[in-house]
């Protein structure tokens, strides 16, 4: 799929989240998905679109993979589906150790992109007008490239992280489960599939 028609997909899909469509990327680490996600903010600001892009890498640390989902619901997700500002604070990771970092303000956009591990989770998904599911290559080249990303020293911590990921998806989103709000787009090792 390309971005454009991943945008039209988009475009044409109904808002879910008050007046905001929202766009999870989501997908194991590794995959691809932040540089999809920001392919895709990218052609809709170029066709005029407010768009907010917000990573789940701002809220996970290796402690707390998936658990801080209520930070962003309440912070974020809540006052934009009432048509309200919502801020959060940003990790800083800059020593090397996660730390409350900048207040993030995000004024009501016409596309929310949720982009990161745990992003189409099924809490959520009900208020998802796209999930955009990345899979990415096999397991030990997506290790690669995020210890490429990350560093040599964080190659422990992202193998650690990679056996909770295959946990988490394999109960949140299992490939059975790719049918949200009838619509799921993929892309396998760079394939087209088209949109149902």
């Amino acid at each position: 799929m390309t971005v454009a028609r991943l945008a039209n997909a988009v475009l044409a899909a109904p808002p879910r989240l008050g007046r905001v469509r929202v766009v999870a990327v989501d997908g194991p680490s590794g995959a691809g998905k932040s540089t999809l996600a920001g392919l895709l903010v990218a052609e809709l600001r170029h066709r005029g679109h407010r768009v907010a892009l917000i990573s789940t890498d701002h809220f996970a640390t290796w402690d707390d993979p998936v658990s801080w989902w209520p930070r962003l619901a309440e912070g974020v997700l809540d006052p934009l589906g009432r048509g309200e500002t919502g801020a959060y604070r940003k990790l800083d990771w800059t020593t090397g150790v996660p730390e409350p970092g900048e207040l993030v303000s995000v004024a009501p956009p016409e596309v929310l992109v949720l982009e990161g591990v745990s992003s189409g989770r099924r809490s959520f998904r009900a208020s998802l007008s796209v999930l955009c599911w990345v899979p990415g290559p096999a397991e030990p080249a997506r290790l690669e490239r995020a210890v490429q990303r990350d560093g040599e020293a964080s190659r422990e911590r992202l193998h650690e992280w990679q056996t909770f990921e295959r946990g988490w998806f394999a109960v949140d989103l299992p490939a059975t489960d790719l049918t949200p709000n009838g619509l799921v787009l993929s892309a396998q090792n760079g394939h087209e599939i088209d949109v149902p």
